[in-house]
């Protein structure tokens, strides 16, 4: 293997004093930036004739230094080549990382509880949660919308832009909702967003006061419940049965005023929530004076009949905010997202953002309003959601008809993932390793749950599975591999 290219030697920041020994100054200098690693291992230092013209001080007193480091072990020379940094990972001290290093913040303090998990690393594998078939995305069409783009980009369009995002794009999401998704509002009620996470947390910002109560499902979305907790939020977990979100149970938590719900497709359990419960809900905000917020990550994946129109377009009382994405239709590191707001909140909320991140990046912006117009996005949208389905069914026709501890899988006619009732936490737990130790990724339904969850731990236990980021031979493949994991 040909050696690695000797790192650059940088001398910023080394000051030595006349008249306090700077043969020992230049010695701790470089120690301190060996240990921290700033100097790092097989840096090449400067030959000492060199450095001493850099540094301004005799040959004499940088050779003393060098040879300090050459001592204790923290350089090393190479016959003929020079002297080099020694590779010295295991003494450097690791950074402080304990809560106690931090200043006392509330914010600070709750972000210790309240963050998110770092993802799966590596290409999609089964059964891989939140997840579309982005393998299917049409690149070519992208990048040559992108490259046409950025030739001859406008002027006007290269300075700090409307923080509520490109007017051309809310104008095309606005018909596509209106004529794909039954909810019908003003360009001016929609504000562009980095994905529904930052969603979210303008929605936590500018809606939430600390020791306020947000009702939020259990089990639900952690992620979210986390954005409302930083910012000062008393989580009120609210049951889910094969109806959706139980409003009965939302309505019997005093001074709530703020609920956070996916009733297209419940994250996770994948339930819907009912008609009759959405007019609940509805009655329940104009009764309260409070606001709902609608999570549709997923739904334009149905697979009997149309999509569901969204619970915003049943209210008349202007108390839902509508948080859509691209990410699930495209892919997640696009980081394209929007909210339709209510009309008198949509100024607020650009203003945040504005002071947040100024707006999002024009490109990008550009480039999904021209594949919108041009008709790629609903091609796609057709496509991806044939795809999901044929993922679903190899995955429903590959399954083990009968897996001890484990209930049926339930009919799944909607959203990009499933989730199957486990009698036991400790039956999770078995099956779970067992997977991971065949490359089957899945996750626990138990990791879902609110803390504080009155339900005992067995009942939180189940198995939560995506099936649409793998094509279908790779989702057979791997249910071959989990019959072997689980002996079946």
């Amino acid at each position: 293997m040909k050696p690695s290219a000797p790192l650059s030697f940088d001398l910023s920041g080394i000051q030595l004093q006349a008249g306090h020994g700077l043969a020992r100054q230049l010695y701790q200098a470089l120690r301190e930036r060996i240990l921290d690693g700033r100097l790092a291992g097989g840096t090449r230092l400067p030959a000492s004739r060199e450095l001493a013209t850099l540094l301004g001080i005799s040959r004499n007193t940088v050779t003393r230094a060098l040879d300090q480091l050459y001592a204790e072990g923290y350089v090393a020379g190479r016959v003929g080549d020079g002297t080099y940094v020694a590779e010295l990972e295991a003494r450097r001290p690791a950074p402080p990382t304990s809560a106690s290093a931090l200043p006392c913040n509330p914010v600070l303090q709750r972000l210790q509880s309240h963050h998110l998990a770092v993802p799966p690393s590596g290409a999609p594998r089964a059964f891989r949660i939140g997840v579309p078939a982005f393998d299917l995305f049409p690149f070519d069409i992208w990048a040559r919308l992108h490259a046409r783009f950025w030739r001859k980009p406008a002027l006007a369009r290269l300075g700090y832009g409307d923080p509520a995002g490109d007017l051309e794009l809310r104008q095309l999401i606005a018909a596509y909702l209106r004529t794909g998704r039954g909810l019908d509002c003003d360009p001016q009620q929609i504000v562009i967003t980095c994905g529904a996470q930052q969603a979210i947390s303008l929605c936590a910002q500018l809606l939430v006061q600390a020791g306020d109560r947000v009702a939020l499902e259990n089990p639900g979305y952690r992620a979210a419940g986390h954005a409302f907790a930083l910012a000062g939020a008393q989580l009120q977990g609210v049951a889910v049965d094969d109806d959706g979100l139980q409003v009965a149970a939302l309505q019997r938590i005093d001074d709530c005023r703020l609920v956070y719900l996916t009733p297209s497709h419940q994250y996770p359990t994948g339930v819907t929530l009912s008609l009759a419960r959405r007019l609940e809900l509805l009655e329940w905000a104009k009764r309260e004076d409070a606001w709902i917020i609608e999570d549709d990550y997923d739904g334009e994946y149905r697979y009997s009949g149309t999509p569901l129109a969204p619970l915003a377009a049943l209210d008349r009382q202007q108390r839902v905010i509508y948080i859509g994405t691209f990410g699930k239709l495209a892919f997640p590191a696009l980081r394209l997202g929007y909210m339709v707001l209510p009309a008198a909140l949509a100024e607020p909320f650009a203003r945040c953002r504005a002071l947040d991140m100024r707006h999002s990046e024009v490109g990008t912006q550009a480039v999904m309003a021209e594949f919108i117009a041009a008709g790629h996005f609903q091609r796609h949208v057709r496509r991806m959601r044939q795809a999901a389905r044929a993922r679903r069914d190899a995955l429903l026709q590959a399954w083990p008809h009968t897996l001890p501890g484990c209930a049926p899988l339930p009919q799944v006619n909607a959203g990009l993932h499933l989730c199957v009732r486990v009698d036991s936490l400790m039956r999770e737990r078995e099956l779970l390793g067992a997977a991971h130790a065949a490359g089957v990724e899945m996750n626990g339904l138990s990791g879902y749950w609110l803390e504080d969850s009155r339900e005992p731990d067995d009942e939180r236990a189940g198995l939560v599975l995506g099936f649409a980021a793998v094509p279908e031979t790779q989702i057979v493949d791997a249910v071959a591999r989990l019959r072997q994991a689980w002996r079946v």
